[in-house]
């Protein structure tokens, strides 16, 4: 079992930055990739950006690229998202979630649906003000 702890979450006036943080533990040497989703009421929930714990290589939906950053460190099992030059449609409940290794995944394999990902964290709420 992985345990995941989001923190950071908060309200921002648009154009503002926000870092979110996801604190992994448990059997955390068995994780994949660590990823963030983001959901709205009556909202299925959406693939935000991934990050492949053995190399570091990320994927980002496109609506997100050039504004956030997600990372790693793996000292201290935390992933972060960086949010910047935040949008009022980016407010939603940010959920992080871990992906177990099962097998052989190709270099060009990143998980972007929800139901490839094992555990996943209570929630934090991220509001964007215009």
């Amino acid at each position: 079992q992985v345990q995941l702890v989001e923190s950071g979450g908060g309200l921002v006036q648009a154009g503002g930055s926000l870092r979110l943080s996801c604190a992994a533990s448990g059997r955390t040497f068995s994780t994949y990739a660590m990823g963030w989703f983001r959901q709205g009421p009556e909202k299925e929930r959406e693939f935000v950006a991934t990050i492949r714990l053995s190399d570091g290589n990320t994927y980002y939906v496109n609506s997100v690229k050039g504004r956030f950053t997600i990372s790693r460190d793996n000292a201290k099992n935390t992933v972060y998202l960086q949010m910047n030059s935040l949008k009022p449609e980016d407010t939603d409940v940010y959920y992080c979630a871990a992906k177990k290794a099962r097998a052989y995944y190709s270099d060009t394999y990143y998980p972007t649906g929800f139901v490839e990902y094992d555990y996943w964290g209570q929630g934090t709420q991220v509001t964007v003000s215009s």
